[in-house]
């Protein structure tokens, strides 16, 4: 069994990576850690190439101390990074996995990032190939 865990280095996708090492052990399962650079934010205080690249070395962070919980866990895991809309990436990666279960938390980003870009967890529970579950 595959099991996505959406990363963004808030304590609601921590919280969602812990039942997700508790879940995998329980059924023998493989965490995939995903972050998504978010390439649709509107822009204007920084260079755009110098934002993403900030936002590459965040992810990368994110995705390595996620990857450290796994192994403190005895979890079997792979990291992986992509670029786009969040959402598109998050079921594009699900639906090439063949994932089982997508595990994510309630909330991420601040309220500002979430009126643009829309509650990530709400368009996975509509749009999702696979079950999902929200962790609060």
């Amino acid at each position: 069994m595959n099991i996505l865990v959406p990363l963004d280095g808030s304590k609601y996708s921590e919280k969602a990576l812990l039942h997700a090492c508790d879940m995998a052990k329980n059924y023998q399962s493989h965490l995939i850690l995903l972050y998504v650079v978010e390439k649709s934010l509107p822009i204007n205080l920084l260079d755009k190439k110098e934002y993403l690249e900030i936002l590459r070395k965040f992810g990368n962070k994110v995705l390595i101390k996620g990857k450290d919980m796994t192994v403190q866990h005895g979890v079997d895991s792979t990291i992986i990074m992509k670029e786009g809309n969040i959402v598109n990436e998050i079921i594009k990666l699900a639906k090439n996995k063949k994932c089982n279960l997508i595990i994510l938390g309630s909330k991420g980003m601040g309220a500002t990032a979430r009126f643009f870009l829309g509650s990530v967890s709400n368009k996975l529970a509509n749009n999702s190939p696979c079950s999902i579950l929200i962790i609060k």
